[in-house]
């Protein structure tokens, strides 16, 4: 899972905009934000410098969150 729709809305940028600078359709951008496709590793470096942001705010982590008892 990716977290682009809430960096887009984080930011105040619409989806069609990235979807121009990424050069992809706006209806792949928005299957993109709602989880129904995933970007390709190319693809998420890219976006990642579109929006201005490490490509670590646009994944969701895998691993369980440690209990530090």
């Amino acid at each position: 899972m990716n977290r682009i729709k809430e960096v887009l809305d984080r930011k105040g940028i619409k989806q069609i905009w990235l979807a121009e600078q990424l050069g992809k359709s706006y209806n792949m951008v928005h299957s993109y934000t709602r989880n129904k496709r995933q970007p390709s590793i190319d693809d998420l470096y890219k976006i990642a410098e579109i929006l201005n942001v490490d490509i670590k705010e646009l994944l969701v982590s895998n691993k369980p969150e440690q209990n530090n008892k």
